[in-house]
């Protein structure tokens, strides 16, 4: 069964590019799509990115896999990734896993912006 397409949008703000997830969800189904994403833009030359989550109600070991493989590979290109918008339990997932000492989290989209 192939996944279906995932659902986000790419923002140029700033000299940040911004990977809106419009997903409940990121998981096995999808989250080999972002990391295509991700490296798309990192090869691309856009090496700071702002992934923003406050749309994903829930991430698994795969969506989290992803999300550190992006921020190694940006750290590789002298560049960075850093979330945003996490809801309540994605960022427990986050903390359990000790990930939220790993990347650079902010409350808001307006407040990575602002930061980076």
């Amino acid at each position: 069964m192939h996944a279906a397409m995932m659902k986000f949008e790419l923002e140029d703000r700033n000299d940040s590019t911004v990977i809106s997830i419009k997903e409940k969800r990121l998981d096995a189904h999808n989250a080999q799509e972002l990391k295509e994403q991700i490296v798309n833009l990192l090869d691309s030359g856009k090496t700071k990115l702002v992934v923003e989550l406050s749309d994903v109600r829930f991430v698994d070991s795969s969506g989290l896999g992803v999300l550190l493989s992006g921020f190694k590979n940006a750290a590789s290109h002298q560049g960075g990734l850093c979330l945003s918008g996490l809801q309540p339990q994605v960022k427990s997932m986050f903390e359990l896993t000790r990930l939220h000492r790993v990347f650079t989290i902010h409350s808001s989209l307006q407040e990575a912006l602002a930061e980076t």
